[in-house]
């Protein structure tokens, strides 16, 4: 079956860096979409970015020039580096295979001083 296991949350202060990581199993992973969601308490689950088989990117535009999204096809992985972080980035993350419903279990970011 299809499991995503994210990685890489945590505290951090305003103005920090995370690196979150997203490894993909029973999947093809090379041929599908992927992206990264996030939800804030009492927000609904909005699209934070998303990278399509061909490597081509999107991302919402309260992290851009912030964020950047990747794949390593090798390792079945999609990472999200996250910079300049800010108090509102505050969210568990989740990783999905876009288009279809597969989500990974989530990973808590904090941002705070």
């Amino acid at each position: 079956q299809v499991q995503l296991v994210e990685s890489g949350g945590g505290l951090v202060q305003p103005g920090g860096s995370l690196r979150l990581s997203c490894a993909a199993s029973g999947i093809r992973f090379s041929i599908y979409a992927m992206a990264w969601y996030r939800q804030a308490p009492g927000n609904q689950r909005e699209l934070v970015a998303d990278i399509t088989h061909k490597h081509s990117t999107n991302y919402a535009d309260s992290v851009k020039g912030r964020f950047t999204i990747s794949r390593d096809n090798a390792k079945n992985t999609v990472y999200l580096q996250m910079n300049s972080l800010k108090p509102e980035d505050t969210a568990v993350y989740y990783c999905k295979v876009q288009n279809y419903d597969y989500w990974g279990q989530g990973t808590q970011v904090t941002v705070s001083s």
